[in-house]
């Protein structure tokens, strides 16, 4: 028996299948809103929340001395293994701990049905965070998290928003997305500049961070890219404009909308 005929055996009508989905998708919603920015956690086995070899240098000093001055800390690193390393830090900034990150990559996924329009949109976006990363980085400007994180959720409501009115993307969308991925670039910046960073090492660092962070975004999108091929195909709409729209694009991108409002005002609360 072909899958397909199984399946609609197992849901016989558009109906069935509309609400199987927003369950699925009501339950992911509920996840990622509840593990929304939990707070980080310093020099913790395991964790990407500081240089593994800076915190065991920084907790040696302190268990000697009992006051430490991160600038008496060596690292003997070379700079291709700082880039390695912070490569894998980024990418795990983005998997599995980057839920608002991979929700408006996500929403953009969604407005995408076609291959060009996606490219543009990703293009715009890693332009624009990769240019405020390194800036926010380098000290060259100096956003307020307070300002950034509440940003950051409006933005995943406003591009989820977005995708409820129009099937296609429209010609301003690249230039807002381009907008919103130098918020997003000033949000990557807070987090990079936690880390506690050994001294000489700053732009090996960075660079590495930079494309974890890409290598992050590429397997949501790659995953995403996959799953949304198979469901065409379900749904027997292989140009993504009826019954995908209808079932995905549009519980999917309310869902992730109710979510990135609801963070806004989260945020926005003292």
């Amino acid at each position: 028996m072909r899958g397909r005929d199984y399946n609609r055996q197992i849901c016989p009508n558009t109906a069935c299948v509309m609400r199987r989905w927003v369950t699925v998708v009501i339950a992911l919603a509920l996840s990622v809103a509840a593990l929304a920015h939990p707070e980080d956690e310093f020099c913790t086995p395991g964790d990407d929340s500081i240089d593994p070899e800076l915190c065991a240098a920084l907790s040696a000093l302190d268990s000697a001395d009992g006051a430490v001055q991160q600038d008496s800390v060596e690292v003997d690193r070379g700079m291709l293994s700082t880039a390695i390393l912070y490569v894998s830090i980024g990418t795990r900034h983005i998997l599995p701990g980057g839920h608002d990150h991979i929700l408006f990559v996500l929403a953009i996924f969604l407005a995408s049905v076609r291959l060009r329009a996606l490219l543009l949109q990703v293009s715009a976006f890693t332009v624009a965070h990769t240019a405020t990363l390194a800036l926010a980085a380098s000290g060259v400007i100096t956003p307020s998290s307070a300002v950034v994180e509440p940003l950051i959720a409006l933005t995943i409501g406003f591009v989820a928003l977005e995708n409820l009115f129009f099937k296609d993307m429209t010609r301003w969308r690249p230039a807002i997305v381009f907008g919103f991925g130098l918020i997003h670039g000033m949000g990557f910046a807070g987090f990079f500049g936690e880390l506690g960073l050994p001294p000489g090492q700053f732009w090996s660092a960075l660079i590495g961070f930079n494309l974890g962070v890409e290598v992050g975004q590429l397997s949501v999108l790659l995953l995403a890219a996959g799953l949304g091929l198979l469901l065409r195909r379900w749904l027997d709409d292989a140009e993504g404009t009826r019954q995908y729209r209808r079932f995905v694009v549009l519980p999917g991108s309310a869902l992730i909308g109710l979510v990135g409002f609801g963070w806004v005002v989260e945020r926005l609360i003292p």
